[in-house]
């Protein structure tokens, strides 16, 4: 037997804060553009919309289409409880991954400028992956508590109702 949710109205409120965030992100968006336009020219301007655009193409083609196949694989394989808690952790570990990498292999240290690069980023990058997959793990304990709680007596674990 399944439950229906039925959708909390939205308040206008809510609404107005969207909003007031939007016009805030427009906002200060262009005037990361004002500053962009106003410190580079020439070369550097080019340079620096190449990287603008560059970043997009490979968010769009690579990393959004890897959290694609990442989120479908996770869907069909990971258990209901467990879902949210290794989407959650996933993007998270991908985002930081992905800053991360320069860091940890260290590219453009120098060695006549130790100032550069001054710290063990891979102990750091370790730490925050332990973090994250600690995280994760509490995220699915406290699912799978909630969601046996509100399971019926007898009743099967992925016939519960998922308690995101």
């Amino acid at each position: 037997m399944s439950t229906t949710r039925v959708p909390a109205p939205r308040s206008r409120g809510l609404l107005l804060g969207r909003v007031a965030l939007v016009l805030v992100g427009v906002l200060v968006g262009l005037y990361g553009g004002y500053l962009l336009l106003q410190g580079q020219q020439g070369e550097a301007l080019t340079s620096a919309l190449v990287w603008i655009v560059g970043g997009v193409v490979v968010h769009d083609g690579l990393v959004a289409a890897i959290a694609l196949v990442v989120g479908f694989v996770v869907s069909r394989l990971a258990p209901r409880v467990s879902r949210g808690p290794l989407a959650v952790g996933l993007v998270v570990l991908g985002t930081i991954t992905v800053v991360a990498v320069p860091f940890v292999g260290r590219f453009g240290a120098l060695p006549d400028n130790p100032t550069l690069l001054p710290r063990d980023y891979t102990t750091g990058y370790v730490v925050i992956v332990a973090l994250v997959v600690v995280g994760v793990v509490a995220g699915v304990v406290l699912r799978a508590r909630r969601a046996g709680r509100a399971r019926p007596a007898g009743g099967d674990p992925e016939d519960a109702e998922d308690p995101a």
